[in-house]
């Protein structure tokens, strides 16, 4: 009888803990959420912790409870995006027979960054934020880097097997290479959307990554 008393404890025990976890899961997904449409709305800067917190439903403690700041919530929504998007281009590359179609996959899957409005908007705002603050610079521009090389890594090395023999010193030039370029067409994009054609784009972006595949 005691057994069975104990072993119902444990059984009671594991449930609240597995229930604990899901909702602490739930709680975390909710705020990326709803700081994705903070920051749409008000721009990295201006946005509040109070109103990524409220805009989810929960308190302020519950936000710190998760994230240290709203830097540390605008890395946990980039890797999100990152982690999402590796394993379906991963998947396309994998399955191209040719350079040239994986050259087409990768130009337009870059192409799809670059159109995403609001999406591009943050990236560039973060980066502007981080260009304010001298004494956070640095810090944020490396986390910002292992997050990106993190994403190439396991998409490109399968496109060119050589990135994977690379320092990590010239993995970061190339992959800050591919950044700027995002950056430079989505911002002049967003500024005037009738001097860049969609084919113009592609153009660039296909020549951009046959430039990469002679640094050898």
């Amino acid at each position: 009888m005691i057994a069975k008393r104990a072993a119902r404890r444990r059984i009671s025990h594991d449930v609240r803990k597995i229930r604990q976890q899901d909702r602490a899961i739930s709680t975390r997904r909710e705020l990326i959420a709803a700081a994705r449409r903070i920051f749409a709305r008000d721009g990295f800067e201006m946005a509040r912790l109070e109103d990524i917190a409220a805009a989810a439903g929960k308190t302020r403690g519950a936000f710190y409870a998760n994230f240290r700041d709203k830097e540390d919530v605008f890395f946990a929504l980039f890797e999100e995006s990152l982690r999402r998007e590796k394993r379906h281009v991963g998947e396309q590359l994998s399955e191209a027979e040719s350079e040239d179609e994986r050259i087409e996959i990768l130009a337009r899957y870059m192409l799809s960054l670059i159109r995403d409005r609001p999406r591009m908007l943050l990236a560039l705002e973060f980066k502007l934020y981080a260009i304010r603050h001298p004494k956070k610079t640095k810090r944020l521009a490396d986390l910002h880097a292992a997050l990106c090389l993190s994403c190439v890594e396991a998409n490109v090395e399968k496109f060119i097997p050589w990135f994977s023999c690379l320092p990590p010193k010239q993995k970061r030039t190339q992959t800050a290479q591919v950044g700027a370029l995002l950056d430079g067409i989505a911002l002049n994009l967003m500024f005037d959307s009738r001097g860049l054609t969609k084919e113009l784009i592609l153009r660039h972006l296909r020549s951009a990554l046959r430039i990469a595949l002679e640094q050898r």
